[in-house]
């Protein structure tokens, strides 16, 4: 029979051996099948990083507060910088006009304290008003060209020699302006002296300070350096050598006001 059984058996394959089904076990068998337990959320997944998480925003929190507290300070700074300013600029732009005569007629008595004071007697009197602005604020218009400008306007010849000295050696606009408005100090100091040896010092310091305004043919302000040369050299009797700074100048500052200007001094030159 089992012969029999064999030979219907397609070739190739072998019987399988039949064995009875297994009973099934009173005890849960154990999957070795990796499984993973949780996780399955972002919450899941923060939960052994909370503590971390937290000094990290805690740290950038106090950095922010720190940041946007300066910042705040710095405007502050800022604000209170522009109001000085415009404190300062408000009387700079004050008019100046004359005092007319007095009247023979006296006029009625008025308290000092409600005079309002809007309008300067001179240019003078304006400049020495802004420089008193300025005492009182620590503002950008404090910088030694700006007040070197307004002491020389206030007829305060020497120190504004000496507030223009402290910018000479600048680089930059801020050199250029500080040498050409010390040259134009010195030159006025020069020609309030009475001793002509001491006047024609004054004006070759002068001189030297517009060469040194700007040496470079291509910088700012170079004709202008020229022009003032030009006038010191006149001032000096070197007529040949004005004239050439001045042409110079008048070919620097074509379609200028500057070319007007050394067209005038040359016909001065013309007519001496």
């Amino acid at each position: 029979m089992a012969d029999k059984q064999n030979k219907n058996q397609p070739k190739g394959k072998k019987a399988s051996k039949v064995t009875p089904d297994a009973a099934p076990s009173s005890k849960p068998g154990f999957d070795p099948k990796p499984v993973h337990v949780g996780g399955e959320s972002i919450v899941d997944r923060l939960l052994p990083h909370v503590k971390k998480i937290a000094v990290f925003v805690g740290a950038t929190l106090v950095v922010l507060v720190v940041v946007f507290f300066v910042v705040w300070l710095q405007d502050r700074k800022k604000e209170a910088n522009t109001d000085e300013l415009g404190d300062v600029l408000k009387v700079a732009d004050e008019p100046v006009v004359v005092e007319p005569a007095p009247s023979p007629v006296a006029p009625p008595a008025t308290d000092d304290k409600d005079k309002k004071n809007d309008t300067f007697p001179s240019y003078t009197a304006r400049a020495d008003g802004v420089l008193a602005a300025i005492a009182k604020h620590d503002t950008p218009l404090a910088d030694p060209v700006f007040r070197g400008g307004l002491l020389l306007q206030a007829g305060k010849v020497d120190e504004a020699i000496a507030e223009y000295r402290k910018s000479e050696n600048a680089q930059g606009t801020d050199g250029v302006l500080a040498r050409e408005g010390l040259g134009i100090a010195l030159e006025t100091k020069a020609q309030a002296e009475k001793d002509p040896a001491a006047k024609t010092k004054g004006l070759e310091d002068a001189l030297a300070a517009f060469k040194a305004m700007q040496p470079d043919d291509n910088g700012w302000r170079r004709g202008y350096a020229l022009y003032h040369q030009g006038r010191i050299l006149w001032q000096l009797g070197k007529h040949d050598e004005a004239k050439a700074a001045l042409e110079k100048a008048k070919e620097l500052g074509k379609d200028t006001v500057l070319s007007q200007l050394a067209e005038e001094r040359l016909a001065s030159l013309g007519a001496s």
